[in-house]
């Protein structure tokens, strides 16, 4: 089959690139928020090119995700899945791996080219991001994926903006993440969840299998609410500004998507086949509400 631009976009799944980018773009906010406040000069381009790099470690984890996927038989003919150009035949696994591990150095080089500018701290925050892109497949077998995007898109995405904007480790940009992240693994947990029947034919174990299809639900909305819930804290604490509650707007959002999730049954799991995207639409709205915000609030 012939391979078209449009099949080369699609492989890397653009649709995915909030879980990655959104937390740049919230760190930056957060960042412009504060930044009287902060004892450093800031280099907004550096921001920019954070953005860029992670986007190139995100796509290129993608497709070395979809090309073990293919590989250890999880995803087949009669699996569910958004992009199934491996499966369909559309592109060869040799050039999966290729097309990842490309997309992987260039997003390696631009986070090495950021730390001889700022410091070498970004050094092993960068590490901690390739490794993750590289061996995602490898811990999502084992039931540690979640965890793995939990930390990584989110928290350490936040960390590295923050360091290389200021040059210094603003570890209150960790806390700032945390809803983020918890919608990102909700992405993951719909897709996983989705796919729990499948996933047992293929001998992998992800957190969705261990917690069953009762546990997943759970998982689901403790995930979904508690990204509002932390919104609302760090408000308590006095971190961030009032007028980031207007984020909770987005609420009927991820209620909509609970109530999805919540009519899933081992025997209709294909009534949330779509639920990823669902998350991942939220994850976007959720965000880049949290960032309007935080730029508004430095005015007021």
């Amino acid at each position: 089959m012939k391979t078209s631009l449009k099949n080369w976009i699609l492989a890397v799944r653009p649709w995915s690139f909030p879980a990655s980018t959104m937390p740049v773009i919230l760190t930056i906010s957060y960042v412009f928020y504060k930044q009287y406040f902060i004892a450093a000069e800031i280099n907004w381009w550096f921001g920019l090119m954070a953005l860029i790099g992670v986007m190139f470690l995100h796509a290129g984890g993608n497709l070395i995700s979809d090309y073990y996927d293919f590989k250890n038989q999880v995803d087949r003919k009669e699996s569910f899945g958004s992009e199934r150009l491996l499966v369909q035949g559309v592109f060869q696994p040799r050039t999966y791996t290729r097309y990842g591990l490309i997309l992987i150095a260039i997003g390696s080089v631009i986070g090495l080219l950021l730390t001889y500018h700022t410091g070498a701290a970004l050094l092993w925050i960068g590490l901690t991001g390739v490794l993750g892109a590289l061996c995602y497949s490898f811990l999502k077998a084992r039931a540690l994926g979640d965890l793995l995007i939990f930390i990584l898109y989110g928290p350490m995405i936040g960390l590295g903006t923050a360091y290389v904007l200021t040059s210094q480790l603003m570890w209150e940009v960790l806390l700032l993440n945390v809803p983020v992240a918890m919608l990102v693994v909700n992405i993951l947990h719909a897709n996983n969840t989705r796919d729990i029947k499948h996933d047992a034919e293929a001998r992998i174990k992800s957190q969705a299998m261990l917690l069953g299809i009762t546990g997943s639900k759970i998982q689901y909305v403790v995930l979904a609410l508690g990204a509002y819930l932390m919104i609302i804290l760090m408000n308590v604490l006095g971190m961030i500004h009032p007028i980031t509650l207007i984020t909770l707007i987005s609420l009927p959002i991820a209620i909509r998507n609970i109530k999805l999730m919540m009519k899933a049954t081992t025997e209709t799991l294909e009534l949330i086949k779509d639920l990823d995207g669902m998350s991942a639409q939220l994850v976007m709205i959720f965000s880049m509400l949290f960032t309007v915000l935080n730029v508004i609030a430095y005015f007021l």
